[in-house]
């Protein structure tokens, strides 16, 4: 799994996404609530909801966000309800980009998808036609800055908590795991350090570098997508 740090990805995105922080709050409400609906509120026996609630903390989203969320969830009523849909195709290069939508208006969210891809050198695709180069994986970032931990005894950590693959820069610990184990590699691992990422993802099968234009491209039409309020998660397989 070697490769392009998914760390530095992270980090980048997230400091774009300081500046909408209202709207990344407002999609997690809308993961929590569905979460919630779906499996109940305590998140020891839905896990679905304690990895919503993990992206929240992460987020560094309000608690009275988090509860209120789930608290709709919980009450009396029909309530709300959202459709999970994927959407696949490719951008400017060739890269593959999938994109992970929940909404309560299919028709919008397939327009409003179609025209970001339209826009900014991108082409939908059909179902299928990229989700096969990526594989679900569980990931988990440990930093480094002061841990003193060397990276012969993170892999004992790693492979001990039955993770399947690390990967060190100076800054941070990166792990990998099959994403059916990620619950447990995630606890293990979470016992011995503080975790500064943990999450579901999706990774490329083979990453592609795009030239400079193209790049910036990319990075406009992955900026329209999560722009969208019914926009949950996107995915390519460019190297960042």
């Amino acid at each position: 799994m070697a490769g392009h740090s998914k760390w530095n990805n992270i980090k980048g995105r997230k400091s774009a996404q300081d500046a909408k922080r209202g709207k990344i709050f407002q999609k997690l409400s809308r993961e929590i609530y569905m979460a919630a609906k779906s499996g109940g509120p305590d998140p020891t026996s839905n896990p679905s909801l304690r990895l919503v609630l993990d992206k929240a903390k992460s987020a560094n989203m309000p608690n009275d966000n988090v509860n209120r969320a789930i608290k709709k969830a919980t009450s009396s009523g029909e309530g709300e309800h959202y459709d999970e849909v994927t959407y696949e195709g490719y951008g400017p290069g060739g890269a593959a980009v999938l994109v992970y939508a929940l909404t309560d208006n299919r028709n919008r969210t397939a327009t409003n998808v179609r025209v970001a891809f339209n826009k900014n050198g991108g082409s939908l695709g059909e179902t299928g036609s990229v989700s096969y180069m990526f594989d679900r994986k569980g990931y988990i970032a440990i930093e480094r800055e002061g841990l003193a931990v060397d990276e012969e005894t993170m892999l004992m950590s790693v492979l001990e908590a039955g993770g399947e693959d690390l990967e060190t820069s100076q800054e941070v610990f990166e792990i990998y795991c099959e994403a059916g184990d990620f619950n447990e590699v995630r606890d293990a691992l979470a016992a011995e350090y503080t975790l500064a990422q943990a999450e579901l993802t999706m990774l490329a099968q083979t990453e592609m570098e795009l030239a400079d234009d193209a790049q910036e491209k990319l990075e406009n039409l992955i900026d329209a997508l999560e722009d969208d309020d019914d926009i949950s998660e996107v995915f390519t397989s460019a190297a960042f």
